[in-house]
């Protein structure tokens, strides 16, 4: 694994600053986890959806990192099928399909009690480097 990819994803500064914590990353796979805490909440005491989308999103960037080849996000579907409130979410991303320039990743993320609380389809663009 390349190390500048590690420290790119270890540099994502809103990760951070939401309290993701990267838990497992290798090629084409990747598990992250947050705490949630009262910030993460939206007026109705639920998780915020943007949160469970950063989440997802950042497990999805570490998985197709993890292959050594800078990969962004170009589309991204979320289905919310669980209103949660726990007080973990994990997001577990996997490889579904691979090319020369695109990849499609599943992220699904649970929260501590293996709750299903939302499905994410992503495509990712492989840069050039």
């Amino acid at each position: 694994m390349d190390d500048k990819l590690i420290k790119l994803l270890k540099n994502d500064r809103f990760a951070t600053f939401i309290g993701i914590e990267l838990v497992k990353m290798e090629p084409g796979y990747a598990v992250a986890k947050m705490n949630i805490s009262k910030n993460h909440l939206n007026g109705v005491d639920m998780i915020q959806g943007g949160v469970i989308f950063t989440l997802a999103d950042f497990a999805f960037a570490a998985a197709a990192n993890a292959s050594g080849h800078v990969t962004v996000g170009i589309n991204a579907n979320i289905a919310f099928l669980k209103a949660s409130k726990g007080k973990t979410l994990i997001a577990e991303a996997k490889e579904v399909s691979v090319s020369k320039k695109i990849a499609h990743y599943n992220v699904d993320v649970f929260n501590e009690d293996k709750d299903h609380i939302a499905q994410v389809s992503v495509t990712g663009y492989k840069k050039s480097e």
